[in-house]
């Protein structure tokens, strides 16, 4: 007897059940793709128009001849520098140089003929040989300072404040810089303690207070007050929060410019040296946190001598650090040997110089800062590991610098002096 496949007929319409689902399913995509398709198809002729000014890489490979023709000439200057190195010293340091050199000229020549190197990898390789040229210059065992400490290493810890001070013009000027006169070896200067908050708009100043000892300073008595220019928009009116005196001047960044301005405190006559390529006027500065209006240049002093540090487009908007040297005969202040590091300069709240080695400063928070990048002049060797902290405080940190002549850790922290002392 026949009977009616109810299982069956109940499996097939549940199966037609899901095929309506699915057909208004895909009936739904179908609207959406199709309102959707116009907007793709913009985004395609978008993404097919930026690619048009690259399509000549097809044919005429990954590097211009305009850059290949630069990074010849880097590398031929190079070159004869390092020969020229290499008949002074003729050491072992400069036999590798040779080497390193004729790798690089190996790898240009197969950028040349083929795109397997990469561009970004060879002016690497060139910056690290221009440092390694640098230090070569600096081997002397002089190079570190007379100071055996300096042989140590890096810095190994950073002690709390040991001065604690508002800016005697009032802490309302929340930029400048201060500190100890910086020049080892300086008789008639060397108590010296000086003053230096930027009067107008926290970015310019024409004013330096000068005091005789550490007690006129805590004090704030038996001072003098030099005026460097006649008004705040003089061409060799300061700039930023980046001086330093030195002896018996004060060195720092020129009105809108890229220039180091030395101004001398006898004869109040200033001179001034360009730094090549170096941003200004508020393109690199000091940031981090928050960007320090107008902090691109950066004059320090350590126990080698006086620094510039800036940063250049050439090299990425990294740190550079310049080595300056002053011609008493000459009168010409000179920019004399520079090293150039990887770290993006407004990636750092700060930087100083000790004993040739660069350190660079992060914000941490209100209260804290701290050293977390090294880099040795005389190796050339990077370190990015460190952690020393700098309690503070105000949240804002305009200037940090180090004095060889007490080894201690200057300041200028949102109108507050505060000074640290440096163990190795």
């Amino acid at each position: 007897m026949w009977t009616f496949p109810a299982v069956k007929f109940e499996s097939v319409l549940e199966e037609v059940d899901t095929c309506q689902d699915s057909l208004g399913l895909m009936q739904t995509q179908v609207v959406l793709s199709r309102q959707r398709l116009p907007q793709m198809k913009a985004q395609v002729e978008e993404v097919w128009k930026r690619l048009q000014p690259h399509l000549y890489l097809q044919h005429q490979g990954l590097y211009t001849e305009l850059d290949l023709r630069q990074l010849e000439h880097e590398l031929q200057q190079l070159e004869t520098h390092i020969r020229e190195l290499h008949q002074q010293l003729n050491n072992t340091h400069t036999h590798t140089l040779y080497k390193q050199v004729d790798k690089l000229r190996s790898d240009v020549i197969r950028m040349q003929t083929s795109d397997s190197v990469n561009m970004k990898t060879v002016r690497e390789k060139l910056r690290l040989l221009k440092n390694n040229m640098e230090s070569c210059k600096s081997i002397p065992k002089d190079y570190r300072g007379v100071d055996s400490y300096c042989l140590k290493g890096l810095i190994q810890n950073i002690s709390d404040p040991v001065t604690t001070k508002v800016v005697p013009h009032g802490k309302s000027y929340i930029s400048g810089s201060w500190g100890k006169q910086a020049q080892m070896g300086s008789k008639v200067q060397k108590n010296l303690y000086w003053v230096q908050p930027l009067l107008s708009s926290h970015i310019w100043t024409n004013m330096l207070r000068v005091y005789h000892t550490y007690q006129d300073l805590m004090s704030s008595s038996n001072y003098r007050d030099f005026t460097i220019t006649s008004s705040y928009s003089d061409r060799s009116t300061v700039e930023g929060p980046g001086s330093v005196l030195y002896g018996e001047a004060l060195y720092y960044n020129c009105y809108r410019s890229a220039d180091i301005c030395r101004y001398d405190l006898n004869t109040q006559q200033v001179h001034r040296v360009t730094l090549p390529g170096a941003g200004f006027n508020n393109k690199f500065p000091y940031c981090y946190y928050d960007c320090r209006l107008n902090s691109d240049v950066d004059v320090e002093a350590d126990e080698t001598g006086l620094w510039a540090l800036y940063a250049t487009v050439g090299n990425h908007g990294n740190l550079q650090a310049s080595r300056l040297v002053w011609d008493a005969e000459a009168k010409t202040l000179n920019v004399t040997q520079t090293w150039r590091t990887r770290l993006f300069k407004k990636a750092a709240s700060n930087a100083f110089m000790a004993c040739g080695v660069l350190y660079a400063t992060r914000y941490v928070d209100e209260h804290r800062e701290e050293v977390f990048y090294a880099f040795d002049t005389a190796t050339g060797r990077e370190d990015n590991s460190l952690a020393l902290p700098l309690e503070k405080i105000a949240k804002g940190v305009s200037s940090v610098s180090y004095n060889p002549t007490d080894r201690k850790i200057y300041m200028y922290n949102d109108g507050y002096l505060l000074a640290y002392q440096a163990h190795y």
